[in-house]
């Protein structure tokens, strides 16, 4: 398939230098001098921060008469080339000029566009717009990548608002909703998750002067996001909500003083699509590199995935869900002496320290339960470490100076899901909840601008398919 001919701007200059210079030198005098007066019409009364905001608002006719005058050098450029039906590529007289208004950074801008037209096709398209990589909305990709930059970190009113007050244009809700599908729907994993090269880079530069290789920690929870039943309506009545677990994993260099963030990703997902995501995420490991340390709760689907896909990782029973079950044990069993609590806990988790499971598990089974309920706690608690015996021995672990706790976990978790997904009043579709986990991964991993390059590289791929464009597009 035939593509239309490409002008660059820097060409135009050399083939053009003193035109073009001109016209540009004179759009710009001549917005300024508008400026000025508008400025000594209404500047005596204003304060400092009055005279800035009207400087911001009217100083955009400034860059936006240059970049008008730009575009249209841009544009004749292009309407000099011989233009190509993007259907068959026979070349097309130019049938008509097309103009197209769109918003960006600078404010309205006017491009008067050449319109070609196939006979033999019956095709009409404007080379221009590719040419400029211009975005089939009339909110252009400078817009579009700062209301992604909000909306990714607030609700989507509360980043409208933002949004006008920073930019002077407006994007509503709605807008900026459907920005959040377009761009979601477009982010893979690929795209959220750095590059090994990326990944050997921050390794290489961490472990720097170190004798022993890094410990980098694998860490997996889930983290409970509100959701409710499509309905296919923006209003009207919606069907129940309900909490469903957005399961999510962290993987990170680990030091005395610090840690480096390394990937994470979430997703309202099953445990299949969760163990993909996984399986995807250890090729960009160089484990050869690193020690590597696997910290989860006791949930048998979380140990099953990080056993098949990181086989040789240290594994490691989170301290603290560990804690939790021998409270809760201690609570039912002695509830009215908490002197009697704190001793039996003292003494079982500081065997668990160093390893002694077999010892805690021993004193439980043949101690004197005072309840049906402790005797049915103490099973579960039997249970629980007789699964995990292997994964319990946090004095090795601090030797090794692997960590023994998933606060960092937690924290990806409070951060990616819990502060966007759980504002107040906020259900989410599954399929749009999983867009915006993906928008915030990337954001956490600083993988954002590859996510929006890519969505920019397959509307600008969308936009010189063969389909008919309307003159007054």
């Amino acid at each position: 398939m035939a593509s239309a001919a490409v002008l660059h701007l820097p060409t135009y200059l050399l083939e053009n230098p003193f035109d073009l210079r001109s016209a540009i030198h004179h759009a710009g005098q001549q917005a300024l001098a508008e400026v000025v007066e508008t400025l000594m019409d209404q500047g005596d009364d204003k304060d400092f921060q009055a005279l800035s905001e009207l400087l911001l608002k009217e100083g955009q006719k400034i860059t936006a008469a240059i970049l008008s005058t730009a575009l249209k050098a841009k544009a004749e450029a292009v309407a000099k080339k011989a233009a190509l039906c993007p259907s068959c590529g026979k070349p097309c007289k130019q049938h008509s000029q097309a103009p197209r208004t769109v918003e960006s950074r600078h404010g309205e801008v006017t491009i008067e566009r050449a319109y070609f037209y196939c006979e033999a096709c019956k095709v009409g398209f404007t080379p221009c717009d590719q040419a400029l990589n211009l975005a089939p909305q009339r909110k252009q990709y400078d817009l579009q990548a700062g209301a992604a930059q909000l909306l990714s970190r607030m609700p989507f009113d509360e980043a409208a608002d933002v949004f006008k007050y920073f930019t002077g244009q407006s994007l509503s809700n709605h807008g900026m909703h459907d920005l959040a599908s377009r761009l979601g729907e477009v982010a893979r994993p690929e795209d959220v998750l750095p590059t090994r090269k990326t990944v050997e880079a921050v390794i290489e530069e961490y472990s720097a002067g170190k004798a022993w290789r890094p410990v980098l920690v694998v860490s997996a929870d889930g983290a409970h996001t509100p959701t409710r039943p499509e309905t296919g309506k923006r209003k009207g009545k919606r069907g129940p909500g309900s909490y469903q677990e957005a399961k999510g994993f962290r993987i990170y260099l680990v030091g005395q003083d610090r840690i480096e963030q390394i990937m994470s990703w979430h997703q309202i997902a099953n445990e299949q699509e969760f163990g993909e995501a996984l399986k995807f995420a250890a090729t960009l490991i160089p484990s050869d590199k690193v020690r590597i340390g696997l910290i989860a709760d006791g949930a048998p689907w979380i140990w099953s995935h990080f056993n098949a896909v990181f086989p040789d990782g240290k594994e490691i029973l989170d301290y603290y869900h560990c804690s939790e079950h021998i409270h809760k044990f201690a609570d039912i069993q002695y509830p009215d002496d908490e002197n009697k609590q704190a001793l039996w806990i003292e003494a079982a988790m500081a065997r668990l320290f160093f390893g002694d499971v077999s010892g805690v598990i021993w004193g439980l089974q043949r101690m004197q339960l005072e309840s049906v309920v402790a005797q049915k706690e103490a099973a579960n608690l039997i249970g629980y470490l007789q699964n995990n015996e292997h994964r319990i021995d946090y004095s090795s672990a601090k030797r090794g100076q692997y960590p023994i706790g998933s606060g960092a976990m937690e924290s990806a978790n409070k951060f990616i899901a819990h502060k966007r997904m759980k504002v107040s009043g906020a259900w989410w579709y599954k399929i749009n909840g999983n867009r915006m986990l993906r928008l915030r991964c990337a954001m956490y991993n600083g993988t954002f601008d590859d996510v929006f390059a890519r969505y920019k590289r397959l509307q600008i791929v969308e936009a010189i398919k063969p389909p008919r464009v309307s003159r007054n597009s």
